[in-house]
C-alpha cells in the first residue's frame, strides 16, 4: 500500500483487494484452526462443495466453524466502524459503544427481552435484536442529554464521564436481573460476556442486511466527518448539514451496535482499540479510517475468536474477555496520551 499517495485522497480499489485477500485468508486459518485440524484444501472445497478427504470435515466447517467465524468478522468489522464514526464525530479517541454506554444499553434491553419473553413470530432474534437497537438509541440519547444538561457546549469529556456512569448503572440493574432470572441465567449471563459459540446462518444474514444498511450509512460519512475535525460551526460552513449528519451517524452506530450485541452479547472495546490503531498508521483522514477500520475490525475479532477458542483448549472462553484485556490496556495507553497532549 501507497500510504503517501493515498494519506490525502480515498480508499483505492488496489488497497481493497488487498484487504479483502487478507480477510479472506484469516477467515479460512480461522476456520481450520480448532479441537479439530482442518487441512485448508478441505476448507475450500466444504465451501465450494468439493469432496473432502474426510467426511466429518464438511460438516464441521460448513455448520460449526464457518457461520461463527462469519459473525466474528461481521461484528468486528461494524463495531469498529461504529468507533471509528463516533471518535470522529465527538472529536474523542475515547468515543466507543463500550465506553459510551451504548453497548451496555443494548445488552439490557436484549437481557429484558429474553426476560420478559419478547418475541416475534417466525422470528427467534427479532425480539432481542429490536430491544437492543432500542435501547441502545435511548441510551445513547440519554447520555448526551445529560452531558447537554452539565454544559450545553457538549464537552466530550463530560459524554465520556456520563458514559462511564451509566455503565456502571446498567451493571448493576443486569445484575438485578440475572438475581430474577431463573431458569435464564446462563442466557442472561451470555449477553453479559460476549460469545459466539453456536451461530447460524441466520444470524450471519442478520449482520450482513444490518451491516449492509447502517453501516453503508457511516462508510459513505467520510468527508463529512472529516469536516467535523475544524469543529461543527466551520463545518457547517463548508456545507456540511451538522444536524442532518449527526443524527444519521447516531442513529446508525446505535443500531448497529444494538444488532451486534443481540447476536453476540457485549464484546467490548473493538470499537475503541481498532480505528485508534489504524489512525496512528493512516492518519485521521476519514475517507480511508472507515474502510480500514472496516476490514482491520474484522480480521481483529475473528482472530480474538479464534484465541478464545484454543488458548485453553478444550475450556472455551468468551471472546468479550479477550477483547476486554486487551482493550483495557489500550484504552489506558489512549487516556495517558490524550492527558500529556501527545499526538493520536
Amino acid at each position: 500500500m501507497d500510504g503517501k499517495k493515498n494519506a490525502g485522497g480515498a480508499f483505492r480499489l488496489s488497497e481493497g483487494a488487498f484487504w479483502l485477500l487478507l480477510t479472506v485468508t484469516v477467515a479460512a486459518l480461522c476456520v481450520s484452526t480448532g479441537s479439530v485440524g482442518i487441512p485448508l484444501k478441505d476448507v475450500w472445497n466444504a465451501v465450494f462443495g468439493l469432496p473432502v478427504s474426510r467426511a466429518t470435515y464438511a460438516s464441521i466447517v460448513l455448520w460449526t466453524r464457518l457461520p461463527r467465524v462469519l459473525c466474528a468478522g461481521l461484528m468486528g468489522a461494524a463495531l469498529s466502524v461504529c468507533g471509528a464514526a463516533m471518535q470522529g464525530l465527538l472529536r474523542n479517541p475515547l468515543a466507543d459503544g463500550s465506553t459510551l454506554g451504548v453497548s451496555s444499553g443494548a445488552a439490557l434491553g436484549a437481557a429484558l427481552s429474553i426476560v420478559l419473553g419478547i418475541s416475534v413470530p417466525g422470528a427467534a432474534l427479532a425480539g432481542p435484536a429490536a430491544m437492543a437497537m432500542l435501547f441502545s438509541f435511548g441510551s445513547l440519547m440519554l447520555i448526551l442529554f445529560l452531558a447537554w444538561g452539565m454544559d450545553r457546549s457538549l464537552a466530550t469529556h463530560n459524554i465520556i464521564l456520563i458514559g462511564v456512569i451509566f455503565t456502571m448503572f446498567v451493571s448493576s440493574l443486569l445484575s438485578l436481573l440475572i438475581t430474577f432470572a431463573g431458569d435464564k441465567l446462563h442466557t442472561i449471563t451470555y449477553w453479559t460476556m460476549g460469545s459466539l459459540s453456536g451461530k447460524s446462518y441466520e444470524q450471519v444474514i442478520l449482520l450482513a442486511a444490518a451491516l449492509l444498511i447502517f453501516g453503508g450509512a457511516l462508510l459513505t460519512r467520510g468527508r463529512e466527518l472529516n469536516a467535523f475535525a475544524i469543529g461543527e460551526e466551520n463545518a457547517m460552513h463548508v456545507g456540511v448539514p451538522v444536524r442532518r449528519t449527526k443524527l444519521l451517524v447516531m442513529i446508525s452506530a446505535s443500531a448497529l451496535i444494538g444488532v451486534c450485541v443481540s447476536v453476540g452479547g457485549s464484546i467490548a472495546y473493538v470499537g475503541l482499540i481498532i480505528p485508534h490503531m489504524v489512525r496512528l498508521i493512516s492518519g485521521p483522514n476519514h475517507r480511508v479510517l472507515l474502510p480500514r477500520s472496516f476490514f482491520a475490525g474484522a480480521v481483529f475479532l475473528m482472530l480474538a475468536d479464534l484465541a478464545a477458542r484454543t488458548v485453553l483448549s478444550p475450556l472455551e472462553l468468551p471472546v468479550g474477555v479477550i477483547t476486554s484485556l486487551i482493550g483495557a490496556v489500550v484504552f489506558i495507553v489512549i487516556f495517558v496520551r490524550t492527558r500529556r497532549g501527545g499526538r493520536l
